[in-house]
């Protein structure tokens, strides 16, 4: 074992060999708290190969490694060790991408820099996505991406990328110059069908052609140029290595007077064609990104608010914590906000896809960007920048918008081979046809064509543009897909589990039935406040909404606490209280016997019964309590609907196996888990996942999250807590149910749209080189077959836009 030396700051090192000149790595490390801590987790790293030293600093919680040893395995020495390591997403705006190979470069590139985890690349909104484990990498980023030819800058934290695509108009005016040019070359071609002959001088085709392959089209020798230094190939160097043999062939002949045909129309045209799909392919990627766009408009500029008595107009980016907010009929509500006074209905479809306006009233709270009706009302600040909802919903959007699908890993090994392979394939083609003919003019048109018919741009655009617009199309209706891997996995679900309460039913129970077995029902109805005073359980709500109504001031309780998964406990006047429910009263010894026919009335329609029992040396049934919950109006069409879908449908509840049936059957349910403690929810998940296979889990508590995070699929209504949210694969921003099978459609159109675009993607070029290398496609016709594949591709995600989750059942 290595040995351990004092460092300066007091805290052991492990030294294992000389580190001079060996890179460095920052890891920042949760969970340590003590010597102890420290050296457990520099015997873990130590261990892992390629660390040369380790020093971990337990004031800053920060290990710092020494050697060439992996990020991700020195990550896992630390999970494995027990803590948790600090890993940091940097994202970086890209300029100067044109196709699948320069994605498959950059990710490279990105991936050698010491402490990066992860890169992914993205050539739909021109992002790059950095999982990194170290402090202050961006200056190494930035630079190792201009050293691979392109230019980069750290997104701004408060600025999305939607807003940073580049506008077309640059796109547009090169567009229309290159087809004024272009036109009058290509006109005596047009012309052929209709018996005219005529050719324009070869002086006047060299004038037209000369600044459309040189000005226009020096992007390409510039992309080409920047490709070569880095010994790859990309979409620039095919069009300019073909573009350029037709040109200077024709500059050649017109030299040396011969009466050889010329081809500057071929390559003027071909770089025009290129340019449209350019232009046509930057306004569609301009369109994929409207869902986080328009999530943005919904933020206003200015909001009035009252400091010192005294009402103020400010920037809302200036609105700060318990702001008093001042919002006036048919304004946006600036920021996350509770009512203090005023009723109002708020149009939230931007942000949770309901269509109907939502009333609110003091006490209730009100989304920052959704809009308010005819109602004046003051609110008070509950959130502000990017902690409110909307910024939280953009991020989600953005951030799945720039993951990566599993599939586009078979896509970047391809890209990575493509233009060295289609260069091979262009110089068997000259060479061939050239032995066959011993014509050059015959053997470089069909060489020409095969360059420029074969196009990674439309393979590196297939999967991200749909992955955008399915993405934006879920979130304008709800939806919020955290990545890619998640988009996934929804397409496999064989079975959904659902919690019951909040989940299948409102989780607004009502306390229908309370018989007392001894005393008045008064009394029993004061115990029960007494103990559920201050408890936010909906079993608790419902109880004191009871006796709120009976007008009951409840006493207070001593020494309250939760028995989990079976009831809570106190002390009322001396005496101990509890309110359980059945396991537990059984566990105790209480005989039921006198309430068996009421009990089994109150379970037959689906109700909760709990008892309230007095503790002692024998513990005494005091009353019974029932509690209705209403299931959701939507419940029973999402479960008709994913049976459709041939997916198994379970409920989890902690209810007796009576009340869940009961409630199962009214909502056509296939499979029953009662009687669940809440520890057990994650158990019964992994069981059920050995049953059915994938599953997805449905839930909105607290105690709903180690299940979500234990499924294939962890879907959490957003009406629930943010732990069941954060460990959710899908968040749907209205509470219901119908939420799971529109998440599940947009999901397989989205992966329907991905494989046909691959689909199209590869015919293209499958269909395409062939009857190029064969000469039975000019190099014109091939210019514009592969500016169509790029536009095919994109339009074709675009259709997803469209998609709108169904509502025929909705009330």
């Amino acid at each position: 074992m290595a040995p351990f030396l004092p460092a300066s700051d007091g805290v052991p090192m492990t030294d294992l060999a000389p580190t001079s000149s060996l890179p460095s790595l920052a890891i920042g490390i949760d969970g340590m708290t003590c010597a102890s801590c420290v050296r457990h987790v520099e015997r873990a790293i130590a261990a892992v190969p390629g660390v040369a030293s380790v020093s971990v600093n337990l004031a800053l919680e920060k290990a710092e490694i020494a050697g060439d040893a992996a990020p991700s395995a020195i990550a896992q020495a630390i999970s494995d060790a027990g803590y948790t390591p600090k890993d940091n997403t940097t994202v970086l705006l890209i300029t100067g991408m044109t196709c699948a190979a320069c994605v498959s470069r950059l990710e490279r590139v990105l991936g050698k820099v010491p402490g990066v985890v992860k890169a992914a690349v993205n050539l739909a909104n021109e992002t790059a996505t950095i999982t990194s484990f170290g402090e202050g990498l961006t200056p190494a980023l930035i630079a190792a991406v201009a050293a691979a030819g392109f230019e980069a800058r750290e997104k701004p934290a408060q600025q999305s990328a939607a807003l940073t695509l580049p506008s077309d108009t640059h796109e547009r005016t090169h567009l229309i110059i290159g087809i004024i040019l272009s036109l009058p070359l290509i006109a005596p071609m047009l012309a052929i069908p209709f018996g005219s002959h005529w050719m324009l001088p070869g002086w006047a085709q060299f004038i037209l052609a000369t600044p459309v392959q040189f000005w226009l089209g020096f992007r390409f020798y510039r992309g080409g140029w920047k490709a070569l230094k880095n010994g790859v190939g990309n979409m620039d160097l095919l069009v300019a290595l073909g573009t350029s043999a037709a040109y200077f062939l024709s500059l050649y002949v017109l030299i040396a007077r011969q009466h050889a045909h010329l081809y500057f129309e071929s390559a003027a045209v071909v770089v025009t064609l290129v340019l449209l799909g350019k232009y046509l392919e930057a306004r569609a990627k301009r369109k994929t990104a409207d869902a986080v766009r328009a999530l943005l408009n919904l933020r206003p500029e200015t909001a009035r608010v009252r400091r010192n008595g005294i009402e103020v107009e400010i920037p809302a980016s200036e609105i700060v914590l318990n702001d008093i907010l001042l919002i006036r009929p048919g304004e946006r509500v600036p920021t996350d906000a509770t009512i203090r006074e005023g009723i109002s209905d708020f149009d939230e479809s931007m942000l949770t896809g309901e269509s109907l306006p939502v009333p609110r009233e003091p006490g209730e709270k009100v989304i920052g960007g959704s809009l308010n009706g005819s109602g004046f009302i003051i609110a008070e600040a509950t959130a502000v920048g990017s902690d409110t909802t909307l910024a939280r919903i953009v991020k989600m959007v953005e951030g799945a918008q720039s993951s990566k699908a599993p599939v586009q890993k078979l896509v970047d090994q391809i890209a990575a081979v493509f233009v060295p392979v289609v260069i091979t394939i262009a110089l068997a083609t000259f060479a061939i046809w050239f032995w066959q003919t011993g014509d050059v003019t015959q053997a470089l048109l069909p060489a020409v064509a095969v360059l420029v018919i074969a196009c990674p741009c439309a393979l590196g655009l297939a999967t991200p543009t749909a992955i955008i617009a399915g993405t934006g199309a879920a979130a304008r209706a709800g939806i919020l897909i955290k990545d890619a891997e998640t988009l996934e996995r929804t397409t496999e679900i064989k079975a959904v589990a659902f919690d019951k309460t909040g989940t299948l039913t409102l989780g607004k129970p009502r306390l229908v039935t309370l018989l007392p077995l001894t005393g008045t029902r008064t009394e029993a109805l004061e115990k029960i406040a007494a103990l559920q005073n201050g408890s936010e359980h909906p079993l608790a709500r419902a109880a004191m909404a009871a006796a709120e109504a009976e007008k009951i001031q409840p006493t207070t309780a001593q020494n309250v606490k939760a028995i989990p998964g079976r009831g809570i406990s106190g002390t009322i006047d001396g005496n101990a209280f509890a309110i359980v429910n059945r396991r537990h009263a059984e566990e105790n010894g209480l005989e039921l016997t006198a309430f068996e026919l009421q009990i089994e009335v109150e379970t037959r329609e689906g109700r909760s019964v709990s008892y309230l029992i007095e503790m002692g040396a024998t513990p005494r049934l005091i009353a019974l309590m029932a509690f209705a919950d209403t299931p959701r109006e939507t419940a029973r069409t999402a479960i008709a609907r994913l049976h459709q879908r041939g997916i198994v449908t379970i409920m989890l509840t902690g209810d007796n196996p009576d009340s869940a049936a009961a409630i199962a059957k009214t909502l056509g349910i296939d499979k029953i888990e009662a009687d669940v403690l809440p520890e057990d929810k994650a158990r019964i998940v992994t069981r059920l996942k050995k049953q059915y296979g994938q599953i997805a889990m449905v839930g909105d508590g607290i105690n709903d999250a180690p299940a979500l995070a234990t499924a294939d699929l962890g879907i959490a209504m957003a009406s629930g807590t943010d732990v069941a949210i954060a460990a959710a694969g899908i968040t749907l921003m209205r509470s219901d149910p119908l939420g799971v099978t529109d998440a599940l459609d947009i999901a397989a159109r989205t992966r329907s749209k991905i494989r046909q675009n691959l689909f199209w993607a590869f015919v293209y070029n499958i269909a395409g080189i062939p009857l190029a290398a064969f000469g039975l496609l000019n190099p014109v016709f091939a210019g514009a077959a592969m500016a169509a594949s790029s536009v095919c591709v994109v339009s074709n995600a675009l259709l997803l836009r469209n998609w709108k989750p169904q509502r025929e059942d909705r009330r």
